[in-house]
């Protein structure tokens, strides 16, 4: 087998690729759909809370465990399907997950302080950034922590499920913290990510842009996170 012309016929393709659309671009792509999904979400609630109809959604019994439900089945369908949706398929499934997040938030304005949000939303975008910068600009491959964000996700499932029957009250200030250093990592763990997706699907136009899409869900819900556990931590609450 002559690797010497693979070498250049893969090569060749990739470079074209990164001609078609290079990193620089792929990437302002995929935070763009990002940060689209998070304006709708904000829309959503922000419409929501101001028009009073999130009281009427959460008058509903069991609603929460409704949304709550239809957001983890939008994620894992999209998870499972990835490869064979469309792109189409894909951005409405993303922007259908948004729209869900948004009636869930709206609930946020009414337990906590306008200015409170307002002021972890702002943290969370200056934090969610700096890890974003180290993780696309940092020559060390960071998928070596993928054991340890995976065994981290577990702490913070069993921790919340266990408190749905045990009183944990007092440790939710270290759960709180563990999230947030967690999502910390995986901000610039998922921005290094969307590097090798780029370079596995140069060569597929297709892929690579839900390849995209999924990056960007994934961003989506670290962000999404990081600012839910600093609420927690220390927003303030409506009296």
């Amino acid at each position: 087998m002559d690797y010497q012309n693979m070498n250049q016929y893969y090569g060749g393709v990739y470079e074209t690729a990164q001609e078609y659309e290079p990193l620089e671009r792929y990437t302002a792509k995929t935070f763009g759909w990002m940060f689209l999904g998070l304006m709708v979400t904000f829309v959503i609630a922000m419409t929501g809370y101001m028009t009073g109809l999130v009281w009427f959604v959460f008058a509903i019994p069991q609603m929460v465990l409704v949304l709550g439900i239809a957001e983890v089945a939008v994620v894992l369908f999209m998870s499972a399907r990835i490869t064979k949706i469309s792109v189409g398929t894909a951005r409405a499934l993303f922007l259908v997950y948004s729209v869900l997040n948004g009636v869930v938030f709206s609930a946020y304005f009414l337990i906590y302080e306008l200015p409170s949000l307002v002021f972890i939303f702002g943290a969370t975008s200056l934090f969610f950034g700096i890890m974003a910068a180290i993780g696309y600009f940092a020559r060390v491959n960071l998928s070596s922590l993928r054991n340890f964000l995976t065994g981290g996700l577990v702490f913070l499932l069993v921790f919340w499920v266990a408190s749905m029957f045990i009183n944990l009250q007092k440790f939710e200030m270290i759960a709180c913290s563990v999230g947030i250093f967690i999502f910390l990592l995986f901000t610039a763990y998922d921005t290094q990510k969307i590097k090798a997706y780029h370079q596995a699907y140069c060569h597929d136009g297709t892929m690579a842009g839900k390849a995209s899409i999924f990056a960007a869900l994934q961003l989506y819900l670290d962000f999404i996170n990081l600012f839910l556990y600093l609420l927690r931590a220390i927003g303030k609450r409506r009296n």
